[in-house]
């Protein structure tokens, strides 16, 4: 076979779409006004911001007030929850052990200062969030900031975001998702998942780096994080980014439009891996709830135990394959990966994150299993 560059690694970022890149061009090139101007050119920006906040909305069933953009997923989320704890009066947030670190981070560090006290809802070794756990912490604490992630971007882990939902509004909690691996993935309807708080990130789907946005219901009254001028409607201070936000548009467009032709192609990739991985090496395993709730762009791969592990990641970039890997964290002696700890995966089997896109193709996965075959010749001989 001969050799390919193949990238498997979508769940870090994804590659622009075409259009994308076209739309993008258009407003670097000629409609390059700063929105903030009066003018006609910058009316003719401010007029293209507008529409694309519309279109945005549309997507989610959310009012075109209720979206801010922002730099990407990080910023959305910790305005999400900061602005919320400080602004709402809130003492007790909960989250969980395997949420991304832009949500970890930012309440850790308010733990640490005494303005919350922080809990953390059990999740079991397939890193499925405990709801009973969750309604008894509800029911033990002071009105709370609630934080769990719609999909974990390690494991592929789904949340069941209604269901969590509902037991938020039984408490009168606060509940904000890390959307940013489900959006443009999956249909979300704020107006029935009794959600405060969503982010996104356009360059999950096909969109530019650095944009995003934070939904924020209409029922939640917060201050800015970023102050300065007036842009987005006196919410987040700073030139807009006007690119990136006609990007982002036209990208979560696309990926609407032809959202479930894409799941099932994406799916049947990651279900044809999964089983080619099974044959070719009988001690693998799976990290997360591979067989259930899960997101159908990534499959975690729990190699079996072996001295070609060390150098997995290195070997398979040099075949041309990018993924990405880790292990879990030895007490405190290793940086490895904290969602990988959580769920207890085995500290001598190293984790392959394969993470897929509308672009994949199945010879790249084949190309990507006979190189496997290559590496682990000596255990598969």
């Amino acid at each position: 076979m001969k050799h390919m560059k193949v990238y498997l690694d979508n769940a870090a970022t994804t590659a622009m779409d075409p259009a994308v890149v076209e739309e993008m061009y258009f407003y670097m090139k000629d409609d390059f006004g700063n929105p903030s101007s009066t003018h006609s050119f910058g009316r003719k920006t401010r007029v293209a911001i507008d529409l694309a906040r519309k279109r945005v909305a549309h997507h989610i069933n959310a009012e075109p007030s209720e979206i801010i953009f922002t730099s990407g997923g990080t910023e959305a989320d910790n305005m999400a929850i900061k602005c919320s704890i400080e602004d709402l009066g809130l003492k007790h947030a909960i989250t969980s052990a395997i949420e991304h670190h832009a949500v970890l981070y930012p309440l850790e560090e308010m733990a640490k200062q005494g303005k919350i006290k922080l809990s953390l809802v059990n999740v079991d070794d397939k890193g499925r969030i405990d709801l009973d756990h969750l309604r008894e912490l509800l029911a033990t604490n002071d009105r709370t900031f609630v934080s769990l992630m719609h999909a974990n971007n390690e494991i592929g882990n789904l949340l069941p975001l209604k269901e969590v939902g509902e037991i938020c509004a039984e408490f009168d909690a606060i509940l904000h998702s890390d959307t940013v691996q489900t959006i443009a993935h999956y249909n979300l309807d704020v107006k029935d998942l009794k959600i405060h708080f969503i982010t996104c990130a356009g360059h999950k789907f096909h969109g530019p780096k650095g944009c995003g946005f934070l939904y924020i219901n209409s029922d939640v009254k917060i201050n800015p994080m970023i102050r300065g001028g007036a842009q987005e409607r006196n919410m987040r201070a700073g030139t807009e980014n006007v690119y990136g936000i006609m990007g982002l548009a036209k990208a979560l467009d696309i990926a609407y439009a032809e959202l479930d032709h894409h799941a099932a192609h994406i799916q049947g990739l990651k279900s044809y891996m999964k089983a080619q991985l099974m044959e070719i090496l009988p001690d693998v395993r799976f990290n997360g709830d591979v067989d259930g709730d899960s997101l159908y762009t990534v499959l975690n791969v729990c190699l079996p135990s072996s001295d070609k592990n060390e150098m997995m990641l290195f070997n398979l970039d040099i075949e041309g394959i990018a993924v990405s890997g880790g292990s879990a964290c030895s007490s405190g002696s290793n940086v490895g990966s904290h969602v990988l700890t959580a769920i207890g995966s085995p500290m001598d089997r190293p984790a392959v994150r394969f993470s897929f896109s509308k672009y994949t193709t199945k010879e790249e996965i084949d190309y990507t299993i006979d190189k496997l075959k290559f590496i682990y010749q000596l255990e598969i001989a």
